[in-house]
């Protein structure tokens, strides 16, 4: 893993998504190097390199502090193209510092991990007047999510998230995506299920995207799985209907179970 320490120019960036003003990523690359995913087509990094690079924006926190002066009150998404728990959190500490800068002028944040080291800000995302913390779960299998997501936080650890967050009242939801295809339209019921029980606010969903390369960086990694292999190919290149089919079932149990869903497929 190379780590690189970098100066970026700015810190906040004007979003697109869904219910986000702008968005941070303290750093560049990430270190969970997700099979799926398409960042990289995004940043136009060359697939084979992702994963193995992190550029640290050291100086982001000086930066984000003298542009929250100028910027108009929004929704700022941390983060958006990288994890912002990623391991090297741990020692940079930059999400947490950019944390500080926001809560001093008060800017709606919504944190989006698959790490467990969010519990660690909780200290300061739970003073924010509006805050939310996203968690990505594609599958509730965690030795699938070993294969395709090694360096991430084991699924148990964050359900366990979503709990603690509530616990001290601060909203959560779930990025339920890309959604496994090894998920079976019997499976949603018990999925959501054991989503309301964490207390989440609202799910959005997505499919599996591939973008270019992204089928070739999964197929590495099931090699050695014949049969989850099968599986995936089956389901994504076989069945054209699978994903319609799972995306309405989400949507009938979303209403019976009176949760709101955000469809993002």
């Amino acid at each position: 893993m190379k780590i690189r320490q970098v100066k970026c120019k700015t810190a906040l960036s004007s979003s697109s998504l869904p219910g986000l003003d702008y968005s941070l990523n303290p750093y560049r690359g990430c270190q969970h190097a997700c099979a799926y995913c398409y960042v990289p087509n995004v940043l136009r990094i060359k697939r084979e390199s992702w994963g193995d690079f992190v550029d640290v924006k050291v100086n982001i926190p000086s930066i984000l502090s003298k542009e929250l002066k100028k910027k108009k009150r929004g929704v700022v998404g941390i983060s958006t193209v990288t994890d912002p728990y990623q391991p090297i959190e741990k020692k940079y500490k930059l999400t947490r510092y950019c944390l500080e800068q926001l809560l001093l002028n008060d800017f709606p944040i919504c944190v989006q991990t698959k790490s467990s080291l969010v519990l660690r800000d909780m200290d300061l995302i739970s003073k924010f007047s509006d805050s939310e913390v996203m968690v990505s779960i594609g599958t509730l299998r965690d030795k699938e999510r070993e294969i395709l997501e090694v360096n991430s936080s084991p699924i148990s650890e964050r359900l366990n998230v979503l709990k603690e967050c509530s616990n001290v009242g601060v909203k959560t939801s779930v990025f339920f995506g890309p959604i496994y295809p090894t998920i079976a339209k019997e499976d949603i019921l018990q999925i959501i299920d054991t989503f309301l029980d964490c207390r989440v606010s609202e799910i959005m969903i997505d499919r599996l995207n591939l973008k270019p390369g992204v089928w070739d960086s999964i197929k590495e990694c099931l090699f050695s799985n014949h049969k989850l292999y099968m599986v995936f190919s089956e389901k994504i290149h076989g069945n054209s209907k699978y994903y319609n089919n799972i995306r309405e079932e989400i949507i009938r149990v979303g209403e019976k179970r009176r949760i709101k869903i955000i469809d993002a497929f």
